[in-house]
């Protein structure tokens, strides 16, 4: 595909507007019951293929999520610990 200038362009902005639609309808279904989230993320994966800050940007939240899990732990392991 990288031998055809015109066709490496084509999927580049298919895959733009691909990742961007998931991302934006991910961002809608937020606030509503559902994988909203999920979906935003699959979103940044696929628009990470092409560029650095979509990948940035997602290994900045996977470290947030990381970060909130590993409090989410140590907050339930010591309320475990005082309630018996």
């Amino acid at each position: 595909m990288r031998r055809v200038p015109w066709l490496d362009a084509l999927y580049r902005v298919a895959l733009t507007a691909v990742g961007a639609i998931i991302v934006i309808a991910g961002l809608i279904l937020v606030p509503l019951p559902g994988p909203g989230w999920l979906i935003v993320f699959f979103g940044l994966a696929i628009l990470g293929t092409e560029f650095h800050w979509a990948r940035r940007l997602l290994g900045w939240v996977r470290m947030a999520v990381a970060r909130v899990t590993e409090r989410w732990r140590v907050w339930r392991a010591r309320r475990a610990a005082y309630s018996t």
